[in-house]
């Protein structure tokens, strides 16, 4: 083995079969297979019911005003009034000469009206079809990254089972929010993240490995080590991070975690290679061109998003700069310190969000769904189309697989050693991702905050639950009982999350049931 090799090897840690055709076929078979049973149970039906559930009466509607201001327009009443009317075909709910101050940036609405644009704004098809199309390809996404995180094309199958029959991500990919949004966003710039951590490595060693074996040269190169400036995927990751913050603030902490992951991996590098001011170099050189090179581009991608707003003149706070003129930030041009004040006002807007709700929860009770969001809920009798019992219940629940989200819990202590204790950087990048989507609502709970936010991290929910899955694998030299344990446990977990799924389908699809069964679903009285 050459040098070159060797510190490939010592590196990225692959086997020589991880690279071969068959696993390579294998590693997109799996995940495709998957993510189309995935899809085929997130489209059937998609349009049922023909009502707006939960926030799509902000995003639905914002969606079709987007398509036909470029901007959100404030409506004609409030929900309980346009609502009906607009579900029943009226689409001139909207105000046309006044902006609504809205608190989350375009992009979601934009994605939103792009599924609204193709089948139409009165079709809930149309309504919904973006975030399901997000959803499905999202399982792809998902199945990928994890095939490279754990150099595995099965443990990336099972992660692509996993979210394909994960009820959070099931309900969300068949409703027009904007979180699902927001996590696909940030899953793909975690995995653009990780296909650069793996370019940046394999060019690090090929740097390294051809200087010479030894003397001063190699002592000198070697104080700080090469320096890597072309860095595609980083500037991809950077652009995916824009759209998420494009959708919610909230990816800013996307960002940070992820950016943070980012350097830290090129410190370990480093270090690897045997850079001798390895931590010096990887933090003030690599981290702060990780810092030049992608913040301008979040930046310009988020501002590019309000194109809209800056083309309207019916964007609300549009001409604010021009109305009080010597205020705000007076260097700035006009309609960026329109733009600011605008976001001024949604800042205080969501400080202030105190108000009780009935499904509001804590951040701490996130993980085991104690208090799970009710989209939708409306009770029946024996009058009614598919009810044949004296009374019935249709609704549409977020809750989590707790097959999945229980285990997950448990393997978050795991992680935490295994990052701790033994310096396993893919324990890290899992954790990462709950430190961007998780960790932050404990500073806000002053705030009202929902359980259904946490769709935001929910592939690393699935991620933490493949690392299980791959402690219990049998190593491939292991004895034939350890292999039949090892994949018996894999399996039978398998059908318990099958189950899981089939059990809770009624309460995720607004199917008509009898109220006793509805109530067999609700297993805490937190649930109700």
């Amino acid at each position: 083995m050459g040098r070159v090799e060797e510190l490939r090897v010592r590196l990225l840690g692959r086997l020589p079969t991880f690279d071969s055709r068959r696993e390579r076929l294998l590693g997109w078979l799996g995940p495709l297979l998957f993510a189309v049973i995935g899809g085929v149970l997130r489209f059937w039906r998609l349009d049922r019911p023909h009502q707006l559930v939960f926030d799509e009466t902000y995003y639905v509607k914002q969606g079709v005003s987007m398509l036909r201001y470029g901007v959100e327009m404030r409506w004609t009443g409030d929900g309980e009034e346009v609502d009906p009317l607009f579900t029943a075909g009226t689409l001139d709910v909207f105000k046309t000469a006044e902006g609504d101050m809205v608190v989350h940036p375009p992009v979601g609405k934009w994605v939103i009206a792009a599924g609204e644009w193709l089948f139409g704004p009165t079709s809930s098809w149309g309504w919904r079809f973006a975030v399901a199309l997000l959803g499905t390809l999202s399982i792809l996404m998902i199945g990928r990254i994890a095939r490279r995180l754990f150099a595995s094309s099965f443990l990336g199958t099972a992660a692509a089972f996993l979210t394909a029959f994960e009820g959070h991500h099931f309900v969300h990919s068949r409703t027009a929010l904007l979180d699902i949004i927001l996590m696909f966003f940030a899953l793909a710039a975690f995995g653009a993240l990780l296909v650069d951590r793996d370019d940046y490595r394999r060019r690090l060693a090929a740097a390294v490995g051809s200087l010479p074996a030894r003397g001063p040269d190699r002592l000198a190169r070697l104080r700080y080590g090469p320096m890597i400036w072309w860095r595609p995927w980083r500037l991809v990751g950077a652009l995916m991070l824009g759209l998420a913050c494009g959708t919610k603030w909230s990816g800013l902490y996307f960002f940070a975690a992820f950016g943070l992951m980012s350097v830290l991996w090129d410190v370990g590098a480093r270090r690897a290679v045997g850079v001798r001011h390895w931590l010096v170099t990887g933090l003030w050189r690599d981290g702060a061109w990780a810092f030049v090179t992608m913040t301008p581009v979040i930046l310009a991608t988020y501002l590019a998003s309000f194109a809209g707003w800056f083309a309207s003149d019916r964007g609300y706070a549009r001409h604010w700069a021009s109305e009080h003129p010597g205020e705000g930030v007076t260097w700035l041009p006009e309609s960026l310190r329109s733009l600011l004040h605008y976001h001024h006002e949604a800042l205080t807007f969501h400080n202030g969000l105190t108000s009780p709700h009935t499904y509001e929860s804590n951040p701490w009770s996130w993980m085991i769904q104690s208090r799970p969001t009710s989209f939708f809920y409306e009770g029946k009798d024996a009058s009614a189309v598919g009810c044949e019992v004296e009374k019935c219940s249709k609704a549409i629940t977020s809750l989590g697989s707790v097959s999945i989200w229980w285990a997950a819990t448990a393997a978050l202590f795991v992680l935490l050693v295994a990052w701790a204790m033994r310096r396993d950087w893919r324990a890290g990048a899992i954790l990462a991702g709950f430190v961007g989507g998780w960790l932050p609502w404990f500073a806000l709970q002053h705030r009202t905050i929902f359980t259904f936010y946490t769709i935001s991290f929910q592939p690393w929910v699935i991620l933490a639950v493949v690392y299980l899955l791959a402690l219990a694998m049998p190593p491939a030299r292991s004895s034939a009982l350890r292999r039949q344990v090892g994949y018996a446990l894999i399996g039978g977990y398998a059908l318990v999350v099958l189950a899981n799924f089939a059990f809770f389908w009624p309460i995720w699809t607004a199917q008509v049931i009898p109220y006793e069964h509805w109530q067999w679903r609700m297993w805490f009285p937190s649930w109700v």
